[in-house]
C-alpha cells in the first residue's frame, strides 16, 4: 500500500520528540540535535504499557519514577517537555492517542522518535507514519554497539546464530580485551574458569540500594493504588532511578563485586539474591546507562585496577556478548520467530510460577525472591525456573509472558530470544546448539537449595526423589526422536540406551505422577481465582 502524502501543520517549526520510558539517555538519537528554543519532548505514562502483561509492580514503579525524574532534568536544560501522568484528564491511556493529543495541542512540523525495543511498538510506529498529519521519523537505537542492520547482514544465510561467533566479532568491532587483533590472554572466553560454588561460610560484600526519594515514593504510592492485582511487592524497592544513582551502582559494582564476580557468577545461595552481580539491568535496559560505558568500566578494571581478566571477560560477555546478540537475533528473526514449538510443548504454567507455593524448595526460593525484589540473576532464570519449564513441557508463550511480566529488566527484545532460544530450545537450535536441561544435580552443585528441600537430590525415583532427577529423564525419553541425533546429546543418549524397560517405566510413571498433580494444582488456582473474581 502506498504511503499517504504527511500533512505539515500551519505554521509549524518545531519538532515534537516522542521518548519512551526505556530511552531515558541524554544522548538517545531522538535528541540528539534537539533544539530548545522550538522542539518539544513528549513523554508520557499510558496505561496501555502498564498493562498488555501484567507486568511487576517494581518494574512500573521504576520506569514512572525514572522517568519523571528524567523529565525534570530535561527541564533544567531548558527543554520544554509535556509529561502526561498516568491519572492526568484526559489522558487516552496510549501511545497513539497521546501523540494525537499533542499534535492536536503543539504546532510541530514533524515528530521524531528512536526505534522501540518491542516489535508490537514497532508496528505502532510504522501506522503512525499513516495515521498522524505530520511526517514520523523512527530513528536507529543508537545506545546499542551493534546496530540491528548489521547483525542482521552478519546473520543472513545462516540457520544457527551462536552467540560466540558473534561475541569474537563484536571484541574486534570495539577492541574491547583486545591487545594487537588478538584477544588479552590468549582466549576469547572465561567460562570454564567461572563456575564455582560459594564456599561455606563465604562472606557476601554489602550491597547498596537508593532509598526512594518524594518523586519515587509518589511513583510507587500510584503503582499500588492502580495496579494492586499485578504481580510482586513493592516494599523493598531500592533501585536506581536516576542517571546519577546508576552510575553509583555501577561504580559500585565494579569496586566490591566485579573482582571475584567471574568465579561465582553461577552460584546460588538460598536467601541471598544478589551475590556478586551488578545489579543494572533495570538501569541499562531504560537507558540510564549505555553498553559501551558498562564495558569500558569493566575494562579499565581489569587493565588498570587489577581485576582479574576471568572476571571482566565474563562480565563484558554478558553485556557485549549476550546482550546485543540476543537484540540482533530478535530483530532479524520476528515476528515468526515467537511462533516456532521446536519441542513441542503444551502443558500449562504451573501456579507455583505464582505464588511460589511448591515443595520444591529451589523453585520456592527464586519466585519468592523475584516477588520480593524484581529479580533473579541468570542461572537462576536459566537453570532453575527455566529448567524446570523446559523439562516439564511448559508452553513457550506463557512460560514467555511469565518471564516478561516479573522481572524488572524485562522487555521482549531481551526476554523473547533469552527464554524461547536459550530456556526452552523452542527454536529448534537456531540460537543453542542443543537443550540446557539438567537433572537436580546440576542444582545440588551450584547451590544450598537442596539441603532445604522436602525431596532428596539424592533419589532418582520415587515419591522422595527430587522431580527434576525423573523429569529430566523423562524429557529425554519424550524428546528422543528429536534429539538424539544431536552430537552434544550422545551422552545421555548412551545413558538412556543402557537403561532396561522396567527403568524407563519408573521413571515414565514418575513423571506423569508429578505432572499430573501440576494440572490438579492449576485447575484448583483457576477455580480460586475465578471465584475471587
Amino acid at each position: 500500500m502506498a504511503s499517504r502524502q504527511p500533512r505539515g501543520t500551519a505554521g509549524s517549526t518545531g519538532v515534537l520528540r516522542l521518548v519512551l520510558g526505556d530511552q531515558l539517555n541524554r544522548r538517545v538519537s531522538s535528541l540528539t540535535d534537539l533544539d530548545p528554543d522550538t522542539d518539544t519532548v513528549l513523554m508520557v505514562e499510558v496505561r496501555d504499557e502498564a498493562t498488555y502483561v501484567r507486568h511487576h509492580k517494581q518494574k512500573i514503579a521504576f520506569l514512572f519514577a525514572a522517568m519523571r525524574h528524567f523529565a525534570e532534568e530535561l527541564r533544567g536544560e531548558g527543554v520544554r517537555v509535556t509529561y502526561v501522568r498516568l491519572t492526568d484528564d484526559g489522558n487516552t491511556g496510549s501511545f497513539t492517542g497521546e501523540l494525537e493529543r499533542a499534535l492536536a495541542a503543539i504546532a510541530a512540523s514533524r515528530v521524531v522518535v528512536t526505534e522501540p525495543g518491542e516489535w508490537r511498538v514497532w508496528e505502532m510506529m510504522q501506522a503512525w507514519r499513516e495515521t498522524l498529519p505530520v511526517p514520523v521519523e523512527i530513528r536507529a537505537d543508537n545506545r546499542f554497539l551493534c546496530p540491528r542492520e548489521d547483525f542482521a547482514k552478519w546473520a543472513e544465510g545462516r540457520h544457527h546464530l551462536r552467540m560466540e561467533t558473534f561475541y569474537r566479532g563484536m571484541r574486534k568491532r570495539t577492541g574491547l580485551l583486545m591487545e594487537k587483533g588478538e584477544p588479552l590472554g590468549g582466549r576469547w572466553n572465561f567460562d570454564a574458569e567461572n563456575r564455582k560454588r560459594l564456599p561455606k561460610g563465604h562472606r557476601l560484600p554489602d550491597r547498596i540500594g537508593f532509598q526512594p526519594d518524594a518523586v519515587t515514593r509518589d511513583a510507587i504510592a500510584l503503582v499500588e493504588r492502580e495496579f494492586p492485582d499485578h504481580f510482586g511487592d513493592l516494599a523493598a524497592f531500592s533501585w536506581p532511578v536516576t542517571r546519577a544513582d546508576a552510575l553509583a551502582a555501577l561504580r559500585h559494582f565494579i569496586a566490591e563485586c566485579l573482582p571475584i564476580f567471574g568465579d561465582y557468577q553461577d552460584a546460588m545461595k538460598g536467601g541471598e539474591p544478589y551475590l556478586y552481580h551488578a545489579l543494572i539491568s533495570p538501569a541499562l535496559n531504560a537507558g540510564l546507562l549505555t553498553a559501551e560505558e558498562v564495558c569500558s568500566a569493566a575494562e579499565r578494571a581489569h587493565l588498570e585496577d587489577g581485576v582479574p581478566l576471568n572476571c571482566a571477560e565474563g562480565f563484558i560477555r554478558q553485556i557485549l556478548g549476550w546482550r546485543e546478540y540476543v537484540r540482533g537475533l530478535y530483530w532479524a528473526r520476528m515476528p515468526e520467530y515467537r511462533d516456532t514449538n521446536a519441542l513441542g510443548a503444551k502443558r500449562p504454567l504451573p501456579w507455583f510460577y505464582w505464588s511460589g507455593e511448591t515443595e520444591l524448595n529451589c523453585i520456592r526460593e527464586v519466585v519468592g525472591q523475584t516477588r520480593t525484589h524484581a529479580y533473579a540473576h541468570h542461572i537462576q532464570r536459566l537453570m532453575v525456573t527455566g529448567n524446570f519449564a523446559l523439562i516439564a513441557g511448559l508452553d513457550p508463550a506463557e512460560v514467555e509472558e511469565w518471564y516478561l511480566v516479573v522481572f524488572a529488566d524485562a522487555y521482549e527484545w531481551v526476554e523473547l530470544p533469552n527464554v524461547h532460544g536459550m530456556v526452552l530450545w523452542a527454536d529448534g537450535g537456531v540460537m543453542g546448539s542443543k537443550p540446557y536441561a539438567a537433572s537436580g544435580a546440576y542444582i545440588d552443585r551450584m547451590s544450598d537449595y537442596c539441603r532445604g528441600c522436602s525431596y532428596d537430590v539424592k533419589i532418582k525415583t520415587g515419591p522422595r526423589a527430587c522431580p527434576f532427577n525423573y523429569l529430566y529423564w523423562n524429557f529425554m525419553i519424550e524428546n528422543e526422536g528429536r534429539l538424539a541425533g544431536n552430537p552434544r546429546m550422545a551422552m545421555p543418549y548412551r545413558t538412556l540406551a543402557a537403561m532396561d524397560e522396567g527403568r524407563r517405566a519408573e521413571i515414565r510413571r514418575d513423571a506423569a505422577h508429578f505432572l499430573d498433580s501440576l494440572s490438579a494444582d492449576q485447575d484448583q488456582s483457576g477455580a480460586q481465582v475465578a471465584s475471587a473474581t
